[in-house]
Formats: C-alpha cells, structure tokens, sequence
C-alpha cells in the first residue's frame, strides 16, 4: 500500500475507535489507575482492542504497538495507537480527548490521523502528502514574533517527584508569549500546530504513541520538529518542540534558559 492508502486505513480505524469511544463518554464507566495520575478505563481498552483488529485485517503485515498492550516495535513499519490519548479528560467528561494512529518507519512517523469525537475534528497526513484538517488542507501558522504566539505544553504525571516537571519552562515561557495553553491530550496539541491553531507545542517525557501520527501529520503541514535542545528528536524520548518553524530558534533559546533559571528542568 502507500502511504496514503496507509493513512486512509489509520483514519478509518481511528475513527471506528473513536465512535465506539464516544458511545461511552460522559457516561458510567469502570475506571482504574495504572500508575500515578494515569487513569485506564473500559473504552480505552476496548478501543485498542478494536484499532488491532482492524489494523490486522487491513494490514496484517505491519504489527501494531498500542499504549495499553504493548506489541513488537522490531519491524520495518510499525503502527503506533494510543486508544485514547487524554484519558484523563476522556473520564471527567472534558471533550479534549483523541484517537491517535501514527505509522513509523524506523525511527521516522510517515503516516498518521487522528481523530477527536467529542470536537467534531479529524487530522491526516503522511510523508510528501496534504495534511488534512476534516478533509480540507491545512498548513501551520505564519506567526513570526514570539509576542504574538499562541503556544501548549504539557506536564508529566509524576508531578509530585519527577525532577522535569516543565513548571519553570512553563513559567519562562509564558512570559514571553501571548499565550500558553494546556489542554492534557499530546495528539490534539500536536494537531493544532499543524492546523495553524497554535503556533508551538513543547513537551517531556512523551511516548512515541502519544507523537507518531500527529508528528506525521505536522511536518506534512510544514511544522519543524526538534529535540529541546536543537538536536534530533527521539518521538520515544519524548522531550519535543514542535512549531511553525520561523518560533523555533527563539523557542529553543527560551527553553535553555529556563533550565539556567529554574535547573531542575533540565532535559
């Protein structure tokens, strides 16, 4: 298949998921931690279970590595799936919640899309293709001055004990900006940059199944992707800038200099 066959499968599958998260949404649902902060409920399992079933139908030679069961990440093409990313707001009734199908080559996202119900809004894209914002092309913002940038960011779950707790960036940068928002789901934010809603998103501590698809579909959109210190960036590493490209030096130097003044938030 090509890639964008393979992204019209991820979109498909994604959004069956999203139907069958959406039937349980601010409705009852049994609910668990998996660690601390880190809830799981019914549907994200249920969806996972359901994107492995329709992946392998589709595309029974590419394995599948989901959020909630694991899988095999050694081969040459990979799906990765996050069921519901934002399970947080998913189980308090917040509607910032998305289904998240991202195909990496090696270590490179090529394909993705995600789907977000309770907004009404899907995002596709793929390696030298459109990427798409309900069906319609969309690209990343022409914001140049950090004064008038609308960026997000998010905040591990540990918060409690996690030395990188992006507070001091968080802080330092909303300084220097219009605007810093923190809406909880990785993909969606990933999305708005690549939709030209936000001009920047930063983030630590990410797994490639938060960042494959939309990754994909931001740099098809233009965006310019890095470590937070300029270097390459590892999606499984997850300590991302990801932006319009003209923010992006000026992203960086405020991000090197929150760690001088707020050192524990070293990368």
């Amino acid at each position: 298949m090509t890639l964008e066959e393979l992204t019209g499968v991820a979109l498909d599958a994604a959004s069956q998921a999203g139907s069958l998260a959406l039937s349980g949404f601010r409705k009852s649902m049994r609910v668990s931690e998996k660690g601390e902060s880190d809830l799981v409920t019914e549907f994200d399992l249920a969806s996972e279970r359901l994107l492995r079933q329709l992946l392998a139908e589709r595309t029974p030679s590419i394995p599948v590595f989901g959020e909630e069961e694991g899988g095999s990440r050694t081969a040459e093409r990979v799906w990765y799936c996050d069921p519901i990313d934002g399970t947080n707001n998913y189980a308090h009734g917040h509607p910032f919640w998305a289904v998240s199908v991202g195909l990496m080559a090696g270590t490179e996202p090529v394909a993705g899309a995600v789907v977000a119900p309770a907004l009404g809004i899907t995002w596709t894209g793929y390696r030298g293709g459109p990427a798409l914002r309900n069906g319609e092309p969309c690209h990343v913002s022409p914001t140049r001055e950090l004064g008038r940038a609308l960026v997000a960011t998010g905040f591990p779950r540990d918060l409690s004990r996690s030395p990188d707790d992006n507070f001091g960036s968080f802080v330092h940068v909303k300084r220097n900006v219009q605007g810093v928002r923190r809406c909880g789901s990785a993909a969606i934010d990933v999305c708005l940059v690549a939709d030209g809603t936000y001009d920047a998103f930063w983030e630590r501590r990410l797994s490639t199944w938060d960042l494959a698809a939309g990754v994909a579909i931001a740099l098809s959109a233009g965006g310019t992707l890095s470590h937070l210190d300029g270097g390459p960036a590892v999606l499984d590493g997850g300590h991302v800038l990801l932006d319009n490209g003209f923010v992006h030096d000026d992203m960086l130097r405020l991000l090197r200099e929150s760690v001088a003044i707020w050192p524990a938030a070293e990368t």
